[in-house]
């Protein structure tokens, strides 16, 4: 495009170039013959031719553009076909190479791409996209066939297929460039496997089993796997692989659902019976018991094929062997009943676990022995059944009266053992403030005994200082009644005299005037009292001491001294 872009442009100016020359060449050849075009007029005439030039160049550059362009959009993809270029053989189906002509391998992915027209064409289509919840698996459309009895495709280091056939494994949700004609894409559903169901795995491409006659096979040879699938969704190639679901759930069937199960008892009476028994597939099983139960009339489903094939032979082969050793009565007996039930869960146990069947429960619901007998019998048996409710009547009576004693010692213990409670309690308590008594009485004939202790102190202290106090006043008692004493010593023991003396004493200076009427006033009886044993005494005595004259000089000071006190009492 830019080669002819190029040319375009160049080719423009060029012819302008030319006429521009032609119109300067007529300028001048006009010149020559009267002027013609002048100088002027020749580059206006050149423009003029360059302008159509350059919009003819736009217009081829457009258009080139146009016929090479190759748009590839966004989820889109441009399968490329060359026209010319190397042949192909007859067995090519396609372009082995870019220089061969035909469809290529190589695809264009979104943007833009310029190629010639003439040497190629393209397609564009949309990518194969995968949405969610789905797979898609790849079929192969080129290449060698596959060899006898193989249906997948052999792939390179690439990935690429290079034989026709199914690709090995799946394209997950997504969008991808897949080439249409090489490669052609099937949308599948995953596999699901719901919750409680295993998935039995089928080998459909690997090459045959060495060994046929076993049930299942190893992961790299043809037909059932030993490893089963668990519950959810799986991406696998429903062209390798084949998936069926095998329900490991609990199951129930009642064995009189399709006829009548019964047996003939030993004495000859038909027996009826009905059951129902709880089983499941044992879940790590459960590839041989698919490969071992299912039939293709049925389809994947085996749980009719267990029931018919192993659940009902087994029941019956049970109740026929074990129901034919008991006659007919014996069936409406209780302990019997019992029994045969027993047997049956077990029988039936020892005789699934072995093919892969668990059997959860296996009950006998109902037991119907002939009428000829099931009535006499059953009223013998009610009968019995009368007699051990009366029997446990009693029993439950003397069991009631038993419980009664038991119960009245109980609450009799119980009175006994709140009394003997009340009385701990009490006396615990009586203990506890005759504790808390004595003890306060403690504190207080402690705190008294100190009390006492200080008050005996104090009354010693007190008649300590009583004692002295009085020994103090004795002394001055004694000393002065010593003085006292030297002082009527003085006057041969005459108290009398002394006492006489000191009246003396203390009225001759503390007399200012006396105004006396009679002789009989009270003053004069007063000194009356003292003039009259004066004259007794000196009469009796002849060497008598004057009444003024002191003892002692000692004495002498002192009687002054209470003269002097006497006369300020007598003033005031």
């Amino acid at each position: 495009m830019s080669d002819l872009v190029r040319v375009v442009v160049e080719d423009g100016p060029a012819e302008g170039s030319g006429a521009g020359r032609a119109g300067a060449g007529g300028g001048s050849r006009g010149n020559r013959t009267g002027r013609g075009f002048s100088g002027g007029g020749g580059r206006g005439f050149a423009v003029g031719l360059k302008l159509p030039g350059l919009l003819l160049a736009a217009v081829l550059g457009l258009v080139a553009w146009q016929i090479t362009l190759i748009d590839v959009g966004s989820g889109q993809i441009a399968v490329l076909t060359r026209k010319i270029g190397l042949d192909l053989k007859n067995s090519d189906e396609i372009a082995p190479s870019a220089q061969h002509k035909g469809v290529q391998r190589e695809l264009l992915t979104e943007g833009r791409y310029f190629r010639n027209p003439y040497v190629w064409s393209w397609q564009v289509v949309p990518q194969v996209e995968i949405a969610s919840g789905e797979m898609g698996v790849k079929i192969s459309l080129t290449g060698e066939d596959p060899d006898y009895g193989e249906f997948l495709a052999k792939v390179d280091e690439r990935g690429e297929a290079v034989t026709k056939g199914i690709v090995p494994g799946v394209l997950n949700p997504g969008r991808y460039p897949v080439n249409p004609f090489l490669y052609k894409v099937e949308v599948h559903k995953p596999t699901t496997i719901p919750a409680g169901y295993k998935g039995v795995v089928t080998n459909l491409a690997a090459p045959l089993a060495k060994e046929p006659n076993r049930l299942l096979v190893d992961a790299s040879e043809r037909g059932v796997q030993k490893t089963t699938l668990e519950p959810g969704t799986h991406y696998l190639n429903p062209y390798v692989t084949r998936v069926d679901l095998v329900d490991c759930r609990s199951q129930r069937f009642n064995l009189g659902q399709e006829d009548d199960m019964g047996f003939p008892s030993k004495d000859g009476f038909w027996v009826s019976l009905d059951g129902v028994i709880e089983f499941r597939v044992n879940p790590e099983k459960a590839a041989d018991v698919y490969v071992l139960f299912n039939r293709s009339e049925n389809g994947p489903l085996i749980d009719d094929e267990i029931v018919q094939t192993v659940i009902m032979p087994n029941a019956r082969s049970f109740c026929r062997l074990q129901g034919s050793n008991s006659s007919g009565r014996e069936f409406i007996q209780g302990e019997t009943r019992s029994a045969f039930q027993k047997a049956f869960e077990q029988e039936m146990r020892l005789a699934c676990e072995p093919l892969g069947i668990e059997i959860i429960q296996a009950l006998i619901t109902t037991i119907r022995p002939p009428e000829k007998i099931a009535e006499p019998v059953r009223r013998r048996e009610i009968a019995k059944q009368e007699e051990l409710q009366y029997k446990q009547q009693v029993l439950q009576q003397e069991s009631e009266q038993k419980l009664a004693v038991e119960k009245a010692m109980v609450e009799q213990k119980q009175a006994l053992v709140t009394a003997g409670r009340d009385v701990v309690k009490s006396t615990t308590k009586a203990e506890e403030e005759q504790q808390v008594a004595l003890t306060l009485a403690n504190q207080q004939l402690a705190v008294s005994q100190l009390k006492l202790d200080a008050s005996l102190d104090e009354a010693m202290a007190i008649e300590a200082r009583g004692q002295a106090v009085a020994d103090v006043v004795r002394f001055d008692n004694e000393a002065e009644a010593a003085g006292w004493k030297k002082a009527v010593q003085a006057f041969d023991g005459d108290g009398q005299a002394f006492a006489r003396y000191v009246l003396y004493q203390k009225l001759s200076t503390a007399w200012r005037r006396m105004m006396v009427n009679t002789a009989d006033s009270p003053m004069m009886k007063i000194l009356d009292s003292f003039t009259e044993p004066a004259a007794r005494t000196s009469t009796g005595r002849k060497n008598a001491v004057p009444a003024t004259e002191p003892a002692t000089p000692g004495g002498q000071e002192q009687a002054q001294t209470g003269g002097i006190e006497t006369d300020v009492n007598l003033a005031q």
